[in-house]
């Protein structure tokens, strides 16, 4: 799959969210198994732990300890919000140096995702193995409507930026230059006339007149991009640092905390207002450039990265792909309630010292920066990957923006994953990126 696959795994580190909170510990989908212990292995009776009406899972326990365990097999369902819906229990004897499988099925439950946690309480072995499931969830539908005002509260804001002028800097960095791939360094204005920077990097030309694609790559939280090279010598990259980060922050310098919350008070000063302008002036550059095509921009990150690629795609109709893993801010409403910790609980502190905001009017000025409020308005491809284990995004917000989008598009789910997707996602946004721009091996 030449290079951009490689380029993908490389880079997704500077893509992704680093909030400040740490991602929720996983259980391996496969435990090691060690002499003389109690294992277990528990595997969902779906590929993607998604199933219609009845979840089922095996639960298997191997006892190579020399003692028979006696006790107990157990698991707890809970929604997302942690409420407890449904739990059972059976008895166990495992005689030693045997294998004992367990078959549990769990039906009558409503279109949703769900936590469920599997426990082995035995002689000499207690664990807990953590997972979600879903149930139908093609037919999850956020319950808040998005503001009445929410498209000419955007088509404003994009008129606000078309009057700044971008005043264009290029300048090319040898020095950063190998694999016969030109580097530049690109300085524009955006939004209230903030500088922000982007890199470029592209193939040298073998043919006159030729034209690159460009994938335009959208950074995680408080992440700073690098030149991005790859040795593809048919597709050109761009990276852009958000006002606030990377070479991006000349007089936005601030706390990791207070980046996401700074102008809360008020959905026209909003920080995130900026950023998402800060991306389609980054297309506005692509536009400006004969070498880059100007009917194959793809965009593509992860957590603040793809929440970006939904809002940029969806406000700016010059993006013909939109490769989105795991965005965030997705049914902001919905993560309240003990839901999500982060980025909330960084917004309940400010709305408790700033004067004049509530955390009721934080939440209402988000919705007009919520990616499910975003998604209907994509009209191109959309490519996403979710993880069901993801402490930031749980997968009912998820599904709430993916059932929004109306375009063509395709979801890989990764069940034992949290805020991150597989490589198998990787692998098929970049044959698909290379079939849709023609570009062939």
């Amino acid at each position: 799959m030449r290079n951009l696959y490689k380029l993908f795994i490389t880079i997704i580190s500077l893509l992704t969210l680093n909030a400040d909170a740490v991602s929720a510990q996983q259980t391996p989908a496969n435990p090691v198994e060690v002499e003389g212990e109690v294992s277990t292995v528990l595997t969902a009776q779906s590929k993607n732990a998604i199933f219609d009406n009845v979840a089922s899972y095996t639960f298997e326990v191997k006892n190579a300890s020399n003692a028979t365990q006696t006790g107990k097999v157990s698991y707890i369902i809970t929604d997302q919000f942690n409420k407890k819906l449904r739990k059972d229990s059976i008895l166990v004897n495992i005689s030693r140096a045997s294998t004992h499988s367990y078959d549990f099925t769990i039906p009558g439950l409503k279109s949703g995702f769900y936590k469920i946690n599997f426990m082995i309480n035995v002689t000499d072995y207690d664990d807990t193995t953590r997972r979600v499931f879903g149930i139908r969830p093609e037919e999850i539908r956020s319950t808040h409507e998005k503001p009445a005002d929410f498209d000419s509260f955007w088509e404003n804001t994009k008129t606000e930026l078309a009057k700044v002028k971008p005043e264009y800097k290029v300048t090319e960095k040898f020095d950063l230059e190998k694999d016969k791939r030109k580097v530049f360094l690109i300085e524009m204005k955006s939004l209230g006339g903030v500088t922000i920077y982007a890199w470029l990097t592209e193939p040298e030309h073998h043919m006159k007149h030729q034209t690159f694609p460009v994938l335009l790559m959208l950074p995680g939280y408080q992440a700073t991009n690098v030149a991005l090279m790859g040795r593809d010598d048919d597709m050109a990259f761009v990276g852009i640092d958000v006002r606030g980060q990377g070479l991006s922050k000349q007089g936005l310098e601030m706390r990791r905390e207070d980046y996401i919350v700074n102008g809360l008070e008020d959905k026209n000063k909003y920080i995130m207002r900026g950023i998402i302008m800060d991306c389609i002036r980054a297309v506005d550059f692509i536009f400006t450039r004969s070498e880059l095509s100007k009917d194959r921009v793809a965009v593509t990150g992860g957590s603040m990265g793809g929440y970006l690629s939904i809002t940029t795609a969806a406000l700016d109709k010059r993006i013909t792909l939109c490769g989105p893993q795991n965005p965030f801010f997705s049914d902001i409403y919905n993560m309240d309630n003990g839901a999500v910790e982060w980025p909330l609980n960084h917004m309940r502190e400010y709305a408790r010292i700033r004067p004049g905001l509530t955390f009721p009017k934080a939440l209402d000025n988000l919705q007009y920066f919520d990616t499910k409020n975003f998604a209907g308005s994509i009209n191109c491809p959309v490519i996403m990957g979710i993880g069901l284990l993801d402490p930031f995004v749980p997968p009912n917000n998820s599904y709430a923006v993916y059932n929004n989008i109306r375009s063509k598009k395709k979801l890989f789910v990764f069940k034992d994953l949290g805020h991150e997707v597989g490589d198998k996602y990787y692998r098929y946004e970049t044959l698909y990126t290379r079939d849709a721009f023609g570009l062939f091996f």
